[in-house]
């Protein structure tokens, strides 16, 4: 029996060069549940699938939001030629009716507990329409396979904990992954790093240092006596705040922490309210900040731009906010996600001729109270606003200012990062002008 493992295409160039992590990891699910199944994986991000030359018993797609609509539209080509087709990943989950309209099966959450039934009734043809994974405790899970995927990637994706206690209303982690943090063996994670990561590596937690401080300080002593890497991941900045944030930073950095990516959420704080992501940012944000700085490790902030309560000037005060903090900032357009509360909240704002593959975080999705905020111009002040953000002279100053206690690493990596991201972000903004006739 052969499966053919599919991380479903992105409707945009812009991307980061990692290995999708799940096409590795449910590998490995896989080969655990049989030993016997042949196991194909490809990323249709750098592999382009001929159908017609699709030789397989089983095809498996993990979808996003934006990636759902090429999702679909493969898996009906296959059905069509008699492949069976099982979907699963965030947006199922969230919408298993209307997946269900273009798959034999939908998985809903996570694999772990059901993936070896799947395979079981696949090998027989008994394929049921609907499989509920239950969140199982997450030691003893199975190392990624190296899938020897071929493409342009320069780093693997790990997780070392699922789930979030925050309640954000525009966050799906939470309903997808639960409100209690779990957290996987330290030891179990350490290997699975030294094992599959190169030298640089990207951590997938929700919040790098979300939950307990002292697990976190174990974990990160544990990473650090592996030989040397350097990593980079999501962080929040509540959790730096506390009694022991100094040390979690300290043992973090030790470990090859470069560079955070942290919720700033709004400039606003009737608009943090609004979104229940208050109490994720702590008592002094831009004390966090400092503190994560002071380190040696580079922060970008996460901003969401463009709700139904911002105006024109609050893309001028996001580009004030990072002079005055000299600090990377990667602004998004909101996104109201299905199955989370903003989603219902913005249903009877969202235009109706956009579709998933447009909830890409660069598009203005929903109708606006102020007509001067129309989504060309949203979208506009949007491309802007990150052009200028990622200007060369920007770049180079936020960097001179890194402290020497990240030198030479940060200083070297986050140039590494933040240039490449300058030419996309570049790309992004001319492909937007042709595509509107600007």
């Amino acid at each position: 029996m052969k499966i053919t493992i599919i991380f479903a295409k992105f409707p945009f160039s812009e991307r980061t060069p990692v290995v999708p992590p799940i096409l590795e990891y449910l590998g490995a699910l896989t080969l655990c549940a049989d030993p016997a199944v042949e196991v194909e994986l490809i990323d249709a991000n750098q592999t382009s699938i001929d159908i017609s030359m699709l030789d397989t018993d089983l095809v498996a797609i993990s979808a996003m939001t934006v990636s759902a609509p090429w999702a679909y539209s493969f898996a009906d080509i296959c059905r069509r030629r008699g492949l069976p087709v099982v979907i699963g990943g965030i947006h199922p989950t969230a919408l298993p009716e209307e997946a269900s309209g273009h798959a034999d099966s939908v998985v809903i959450g996570e694999a772990e507990s059901v993936w070896a039934e799947v395979i079981a009734d696949a090998r027989s043809k008994r394929l049921k329409p609907i499989y509920v994974g239950r969140r199982l405790p997450l030691d003893g899970l199975p190392m990624p396979i190296d899938g020897a995927l071929k493409g342009d990637y320069r780093f693997r994706a790990f997780f070392t904990m699922r789930g979030c206690p925050h309640t954000c209303t525009f966050c799906s982690v939470r309903r997808y992954y639960g409100e209690t943090v779990r957290y996987r063996p330290v030891r179990e994670v350490a290997a699975e790093v030294e094992a599959r990561a190169g030298r640089i590596w990207f951590n997938g937690d929700d919040s790098i240092w979300a939950g307990e401080p002292d697990r976190n300080i174990e974990l990160f002593n544990e990473l650090s006596l592996g030989s040397k890497k350097h990593w980079f991941g999501f962080g929040d900045l509540k959790n730096v705040q506390g009694p022991k944030g100094k040390d979690v930073l300290a043992s973090a950095r030790k470990s090859g922490l470069f560079s955070v990516m942290v919720g700033w959420e709004a400039g606003s704080f009737d608009i943090l309210r609004g979104f229940n992501a208050f109490n994720k940012q702590g008592e002094d944000r831009v004390e966090a900040i400092k503190r994560i700085q002071d380190h040696g490790i580079y922060v970008i902030l996460f901003v969401i731009l463009g709700t139904r309560q911002d105006s024109i000037d609050t893309f001028k005060e996001t580009l004030e906010l990072a002079d005055k903090l000299n600090i990377g900032v990667h602004p998004f357009l909101l996104m109201p996600l299905p199955g989370t509360e903003l989603f219902e909240e913005y249903r009877p704002y969202l235009l109706p001729q956009l579709g998933w593959d447009d909830f890409t975080g660069t598009r203005a999705l929903f109708s606006h109270p102020d007509p001067g905020m129309t989504p060309d111009k949203r979208e506009e002040e949007y491309h802007r606003l990150r052009t200028e953000l990622f200007s060369t002279k920007r770049i180079l100053k936020r960097i001179s200012d890194i402290p020497l206690s990240g030198f030479p690493s940060t200083h070297l990596l986050s140039f590494l990062k933040d240039f490449p991201m300058r030419r996309q972000i570049r790309n992004a903004y001319r492909e937007w002008k042709a595509y509107t006739g600007r």
